[in-house]
């Protein structure tokens, strides 16, 4: 077995999460694993595993190594499916890092005729709230919400999703629809809280200065798909950005509310590595959503055809 190969079973081992499994996986014995495991172990003369009854786990060194060796993997896969398809043409794995909801609507009911029209390419679709260390966690492109900071990374926005305050019809069945900012008061509002207080709603008076206000409710979360499941109970009034209520918006399980008062938007960005800039898996998907976002993200107000243009 050459170097790449012991390599790659190394990676295994750590993904399958023991020797056995890898070793089935590879279809041949446990021990010549254990053997090829042990000599590279001795070729870098540092244990790369801790090996109990438990499991497997990594060392110090196992962990920079399972690092780099994962670039390695994954940058000679590439070169094969570059000399394979052309430079050109995507393949191989594209990794993306996405809120779950964004991805429940707007990435994953578009992956079809993106993977009919690039056949080599493949999507490992990584969901989570967090913002993800790209390089760490070998990461080709993350979409992130709001203004982003990190200025190490390239950053290509695309889109904006207007800021809307909404409720079940029912609710305002109920309770009525509040006339001005100043009316929440009276209502039972749907409040983020990410665990240092509640955030704040924005809006813009009729001298047309922004303010805020701090809403007041009996339900308050730290997800934002947890709001609009609130707000879809009939539990109250809530704000969020409209891509997030996208198909309740189409199907009118939610009203906009406050319409004329509604201030500001959150841009949609794509993420990634500056050395991703020439990778054509990403290019062609963040191309790809450049034109499928402008088609999906609703607009609230000011476009009767409810799209964002």
């Amino acid at each position: 077995m050459d170097r790449l190969d012991a390599i790659r079973l190394f990676l295994r081992v750590v993904e399958c999460g023991s020797f056995s499994a890898a070793a089935k996986e590879a279809g041949i014995g446990q021990s010549a694993v254990s053997k090829q495991i042990a000599a590279l172990e001795k070729q870098f003369n540092h244990p790369l595993l801790k090996r109990s009854s438990r499991g497997i786990a990594l060392t110090d060194s196992g962990r920079t190594f399972y690092d780099g060796a994962m670039r390695l993997r994954d940058e000679f896969d590439q070169l094969e499916l570059n000399v394979k398809y052309g430079a050109d043409e995507p393949a191989g794995t594209l990794r993306i890092s996405v809120a779950p909801v964004f991805g429940r609507f707007y990435i994953v009911p578009r992956l079809p005729a993106l993977l009919a029209r690039y056949p080599a390419l493949n999507v490992e679709l990584r969901v989570s709230e967090r913002h993800v260390d790209l390089i760490e966690e070998n990461i080709d492109v993350a979409i992130r919400h709001g203004e982003l900071q990190d200025s190490a990374l390239t950053q290509r926005k695309l889109a904006d999703s207007p800021l809307i305050t909404v409720a079940s019809p029912d609710y305002l069945a109920k309770y009525g629809a509040p006339a001005s900012p100043a009316e929440l008061n009276e209502h039972q509002c749907i409040s983020f809280n990410a665990g240092r207080g509640m955030h704040p709603w924005r809006f813009v008076g009729e001298n047309g200065k922004a303010f805020t206000l701090m809403p007041q409710g009996r339900f308050q979360s730290n997800d934002g798909e947890q709001q609009r499941a609130a707000a879809l109970a009939g539990l109250g009034i809530t704000q969020f950005p409209a891509w997030l209520a996208g198909p309740d918006l189409a199907s009118g399980a939610l009203v906009p509310v406050l319409r004329e008062f509604a201030l500001g938007s959150m841009p949609v960005s794509a993420v990634f590595a500056t050395k991703q800039t020439a990778n054509s898996k990403v290019r062609v998907f963040v191309e790809y959503l450049l034109g499928t976002l402008r088609e999906d993200l609703p607009l609230v107000a000011g476009d009767e055809s409810g799209r964002l243009v």
